[in-house]
């Protein structure tokens, strides 16, 4: 079963997308604001990560920089999910060590098939 660690702040997208996933026997772990996401990356083996933006503690980008430089993983998948979606964002977010993104607003069959798509990658 492959393990998804889901870093957003809106709750009922949150809800939304982990029952979504789970349907599709992925394991997701919630995380509600940045701090909480980098401290369960830092415990716990994904193979993907999907970060919000804007999240409160630490964004999405800040977590990026410390999973690939402090925890040193730069193997760890990673989806950003952000509202922002203008070409130098998402050129920011790749450059930040982010291997994917996705703009919001998205479907959840949307999402279910981009993440399909990244963890049958490897």
């Amino acid at each position: 079963m492959k393990r998804i660690l889901l870093a957003e702040d809106e709750e009922i997208l949150r809800m939304l997308v982990t029952d979504t996933l789970e349907d599709e026997d992925y394991e997701v772990d919630e995380a509600e604001d940045g701090q909480q996401a980098l401290e369960l990356a830092s415990r716990n083996h994904y193979d993907l990560i999907i970060l919000d933006y804007m999240m409160p503690m630490l964004t999405g980008l800040e977590v990026i920089e410390a999973i690939r430089t402090k925890l040193n993983n730069k193997s760890v998948k990673i989806l950003m999910l952000s509202a922002k979606s203008q070409s130098y964002e998402q050129e920011k977010i790749i450059q930040a060590g982010a291997d994917y993104f996705m703009a919001k607003p998205f479907s959840p069959l949307q999402l279910l098939e981009k993440v399909k798509g990244i963890v049958n990658e490897y």
